[in-house]
């Protein structure tokens, strides 16, 4: 599968907002939207006005950079979501949140979404007591997601054990037992990125 391989916070530096890429160095001071908000490049300071065109883009991008995934993967959501009945752009944007590598992340097991992908991959989540590590899994209410039992002393959980995360509202996860739950579907309020949907969906209406 194609990957973005440059550094990380060229992203966010592009986007202009922190897209939460790199776990708890986004909250340090190490953070490179911190240390130099302006896009990449030597004209990142001397850009010029932006287009219609080139808003709705960057408001694309923005959403495939934080949720990492490739065009013609984020097209798919965006055709399914229009399927759906309901708002298109807060319909995508829940099938982007119930992708399992993003719920491993709302749960705390992952620090960054990146992480979260490796851990599924890694086949180290369960999904109603059964091994899942297709990253784009979609989960469903109701659903019982768990760390398994024989990966729960793996030292990239051990920091987790007890801890107290601060998750959505439509998740829940007991970092005593590393087990959770889907209580609820997403809704548009627990999306905590700075998204305009609504360009997107002007984007891939032309």
């Amino acid at each position: 599968m194609a990957k973005y391989t440059c550094a990380d916070c060229r992203q966010c530096r592009r986007e202009g907002q922190k897209l939460f890429l790199k776990g708890d160095r986004c909250t340090s001071k190490k953070c490179a939207m911190d240390r130099r908000p302006v896009p990449p490049g030597p004209h990142g300071l001397g850009r010029k006005k932006a287009s219609e065109y080139s808003i709705q883009l960057r408001e694309k991008q923005k959403v495939r950079r934080a949720y990492g995934i490739l065009e013609k993967q984020f097209r798919a959501y965006y055709e399914e979501a229009e399927r759906q009945k309901g708002v298109t752009g807060e319909n995508m944007l829940a099938l982007l949140e119930k992708r399992l590598d993003n719920v491993v992340y709302r749960m705390g097991i992952g620090s960054s979404r990146a992480q979260s992908r490796q851990i599924v991959n890694h086949g180290h989540i369960t999904v109603n007591g059964k091994t899942v590590d297709i990253p784009s899994y979609q989960v469903k209410l109701g659903d019982e997601i768990a760390v398994k039992e024989n990966k729960t002393d793996n030292a990239l959980f051990k920091e987790l054990r007890g801890a107290k995360v601060v998750m959505p509202k439509w998740v829940e996860f007991d970092t005593e037992t590393f087990k959770g739950k889907i209580i609820d579907n997403p809704k548009r309020e627990d999306i905590d990125l700075n998204i305009n949907e609504q360009l997107i969906i002007e984007l891939y209406s032309k």
